[in-house]
């Protein structure tokens, strides 16, 4: 999914220390023109920007609508797609064509650059979409898309645990991961009680029902340390974690970089591709519309910066 803000703010993003436990309240952003979907942007906050290397997670519905991303790039990261109700369809400039359901994974590196889009017809729409920031040596790999029909299961005292990314109480999701995250949907039935890496900070988001504590729209982050999560209630929760993200970052409209010159070429490639047809992103075959340009730059330099403010 794009960042579809026409005058997108510098996202700040890389290493400090933060408190043990805060709520991270969600800010509404529409999708598109005048029948936008509306979403709700966790990350990134005005205070905290990542949770590991988690920097960006938007979540909508549930509600009735067409979800419809033109092509648009991406540099420096992954996009991870993830669905509890509806169904959308991807398409990027490897050719890459895949339809995404609840319970499966669609997963796209973005490397040193690539391009996609999202869309759907009209109907009930839940779901969630984060990036992933790639660390530094990895940061220029190749692009790639994974799709992943089926993922691990585990289940424990008051939860059942679908392991979308990385890894949770020793089971392993097949997604590549270039650094130590997880990312999973817990689906808590009472008094639940969740292994955690104690090394990781944490992010929980509730999809639906009702767990004490979590409320839709707002995310709770908590600091590392913490080996075990209870939870209790009845509901579906969006766990996300990682190790602190070690690196500052440029995060601005789809561009992940390390400096303002970085993301400034990030750009320029984009739109000089727009013109020529060939740039490092390729085009998207199959979506019946133009490729997004790209947002003016800021009139002021962007800047590496802590990924808490």
């Amino acid at each position: 999914m794009s960042n579809l803000e026409l005058d997108p703010r510098e996202i700040h993003c890389g290493a400090e220390a933060g408190a043990d436990r805060e709520v991270l309240p969600g800010r509404e952003v529409p999708l598109g023109g005048p029948r936008a979907m509306l979403v709700s942007r966790t990350l990134p906050g005005t205070r905290r920007r990542m949770i590991g290397a988690w920097c960006f997670v938007d979540a909508y519905g549930p509600q009735r609508a067409a979800m419809r991303v033109p092509p648009h790039p991406h540099t420096g990261l992954q996009t991870v797609s993830w669905l509890v109700e509806g169904e959308v369809l991807h398409l990027d400039s490897l050719g890459s064509r895949r339809h995404v359901r609840p319970g499966q994974l669609n997963l796209m590196t973005a490397g040193r650059g690539i391009s996609h889009s999202e869309e759907s017809p009209e109907t009930m729409l839940h779901g969630v979409q984060l990036w992933v920031a790639l660390p530094g040596e990895h940061r220029h790999v190749g692009p790639g898309f994974e799709h992943h029909p089926s993922l691990p299961v585990f289940a424990g005292p008051g939860f059942e645990a679908t392991v979308v990314m990385g890894t949770l109480g020793g089971v392993s999701s097949p997604a590549t991961a270039y650094s130590p995250l997880v990312g999973a949907e817990l689906a808590v039935d009472g008094a639940a009680r969740v292994p955690l890496t104690a090394g990781f900070e944490h992010g929980l988001l509730l999809l639906d029902g009702t767990i004490d504590e979590l409320e839709r729209g707002s995310m709770v982050y908590l600091a590392p340390g913490r080996e075990e999560l209870r939870l209790s209630g009845r509901g579906r929760v969006l766990l996300i974690g990682g190790e602190p993200f070690g690196e500052e970052i440029v995060m601005w409209w789809n561009f992940v970089g390390r400096t303002h010159d970085e993301i400034a070429a990030f750009r320029a490639e984009w739109m000089e591709g727009l013109e020529s047809g060939a740039s490092v992103f390729g085009s998207v075959a199959g979506f019946d519309g133009a490729p997004l340009p790209a947002p003016v730059l800021p009139g002021i330099r962007l800047k590496p910066r802590g990924r808490v403010r």
